[in-house]
């Protein structure tokens, strides 16, 4: 199976897919936002939330860890970037779902942009990994 005509072609695109300069940009942006979010609690100065510290802490490890999967086997991976687009629009919502009433202007700023930014890198992602099978 591993041998097979159309599994070859696949990964010969993903893998020319993954060494465009735009897709490791992308990548990099991508575990950058993780680790700003996984340390934004102490960065922005909102560790006194203590759910939305730890909703931060988990995703953004787990959107960190994501990304690193794009960047060293983005042909088996490429499909989870649905995953990190819902931790991108779960990080804009948190600050209301989880902290409840948040009054603090860093904390929605924080989570909002970097959010943004994890959402648009995924699906960037995505539409590179469609763009790849026309």
């Amino acid at each position: 199976m591993h041998q097979h005509p159309d599994i070859m072609a696949l990964r010969e695109h993903s893998e020319q897919a993954a060494v465009n300069p735009a897709a490791q940009g992308v990548e990099a942006l991508s575990v950058l936002s993780g680790l700003y979010l996984a340390a934004s609690p102490w960065i922005a100065g909102f560790n006194d939330f203590s759910t939305l510290t730890v909703n931060n802490l988990i995703t953004g490890l787990a959107l960190t860890v994501l990304a690193i999967g794009f960047g060293s086997a983005y042909e088996r991976t490429h499909g989870m970037s649905w995953a990190a687009a819902g931790i991108g629009a779960w990080t804009i919502i948190a600050p209301w779902a989880v902290a409840g009433n948040v009054d603090t202007t860093s904390t929605i700023v924080s989570n909002v942009i970097v959010g943004a930014v994890a959402l648009a890198c995924a699906l960037t992602m995505a539409g590179m990994g469609a763009a790849r099978r026309r």
